[in-house]
C-alpha cells in the first residue's frame, strides 16, 4: 500500500486553487466532474501522492453535507492498493464497515471503496485501485 492522495473538501475550487496553485505553486493535473458523486475534483500532484480538492456540485452531495457539519478541511486519506476486491473481502471478514458495500468507479477511472470512520479510529479511509490505463502510463 501507499498513500494515494489526501482529499480536501472545499466550498469553491476556484478559491482553493488561488491558494494551492497560485500561492503555493502546485500544478493542477486535471479538473473533472464525477456526476455520480455530485462533486467536482481538482487533482494536484505532490511528489508520489496528490492533493484532491473536492467541491460539491449539489446540496445533497456527501461533500456539501461534510462542509455543512464540519467546514472545509481534510475529508479523507486514500491508500493505493492492488486487488481491491481481495482487500475488501478481508476487511469485511474482519468486521470493517465498507462504504458503499461494493467498489465504485471514480475520478480518473480508479475503482474505490471507503472504510467507515468508526472502523478506522475516526478517519475516513479510501482504498483506491489504479485504473488499468493509468497503470500502463507509469
Amino acid at each position: 500500500m501507499k498513500l494515494e492522495h489526501i482529499g480536501v473538501a472545499v466550498r469553491s475550487l476556484e478559491q482553493a486553487l488561488r491558494f494551492y496553485r497560485d500561492t503555493l505553486g502546485l500544478k493542477v493535473a486535471e479538473i473533472q466532474t464525477v456526476a455520480g458523486e455530485k462533486v467536482r475534483v481538482a487533482m494536484l500532484p505532490l511528489g508520489e501522492t496528490r492533493l484532491e480538492l473536492l467541491e460539491a456540485t449539489a446540496e445533497d452531495s456527501v461533500i456539501a453535507e461534510f462542509i455543512s457539519k464540519r467546514g472545509e478541511g481534510i475529508h479523507h486519506i486514500a491508500l493505493g492498493v492492488e486487488q481491491l476486491d481481495r482487500h475488501l473481502k478481508q476487511l469485511q471478514a474482519a468486521g470493517v464497515r465498507i462504504l458503499p458495500a461494493k467498489s465504485e468507479c471514480g475520478a480518473g477511472g480508479h475503482r474505490y471503496a471507503f472504510l467507515h470512520p468508526s472502523s478506522c479510529g475516526g478517519v475516513l479511509v479510501e482504498l483506491v485501485e489504479t485504473a488499468p490505463a493509468a497503470k500502463e502510463k507509469k
